[in-house]
């Protein structure tokens, strides 16, 4: 009778642990690029995390659906905070470009201001402002006779501009108005001795 040597039996090779790299690497870098995207200036960083955790994190979602990976439900999330990121930096980008072409609009747009003073006092101190390029200048007049009228043409910004009104020692009502290209900006009366009308900040 012969004898066989015994039959050695090996362990069943085990399958590789499925990897889940990618869709993690996708939501952390959409995670980021979504906190990252509302920032003003640092938000410019957000459109390439976005772009690269979406593109990840789609490429993780294909291999979970492939059996080669288990983070699913982190997939899904780096998908959805990738979009959100994507959405923020878009509508940023829209606010941003719209404030620039306002600024732009309003730096270049031509300004007609009436300045009149009224009133039933006998002369008044006026002090208002006229425009030249990027410079304010404050003008002044002295013992002007009522009504006074006085038409300044101007570009740009009217940030600081002023004009005020004062009555002399002898009193008497003084009303100040200011009209920007043809629109009633601001008014003020005063009465009295040297009663001011300020129409400054219009």
């Amino acid at each position: 009778m012969t004898d066989y040597p015994p039959i050695q039996q090996y362990p069943a090779p085990q399958a590789a642990p499925p990897r889940n790299g990618l869709g993690t690497a996708g939501f952390v870098l959409g995670l980021v690029g979504l906190v990252v995207s509302p920032i003003p200036l640092a938000g410019v960083v957000a459109w390439p995390l976005a772009v690269l955790g979406l593109i990840l994190s789609a490429v993780g979602l294909a291999r979970v659906r492939s059996g080669k990976a288990t983070n699913k439900g982190l997939t899904i999330a780096g998908v959805v905070v990738s979009l959100l990121a994507l959405v923020v930096s878009v509508l940023w980008a829209v606010v941003i470009g719209k404030a620039i072409s306002d600024v732009n609009e309003q730096a270049t747009q031509h300004h007609t201001i009436v300045y009149q003073v009224s009133g039933d006092a006998k002369a008044v101190d006026v002090a208002y402002t006229t425009f030249d390029r990027n410079t304010i200048l404050i003008n002044t007049e002295t013992s002007a006779p009522l009504p006074w009228t006085k038409t300044v043409e101007a570009t740009g910004f009217l940030a600081g501009a002023q004009f005020t009104a004062t009555a002399g020692p002898d009193g008497g009502s003084v009303t100040c108005k200011v009209v920007v290209d043809g629109k009633q900006a601001k008014t003020a009366t005063a009465s009295g001795p040297a009663a001011v009308a300020g129409c400054t900040g219009f």
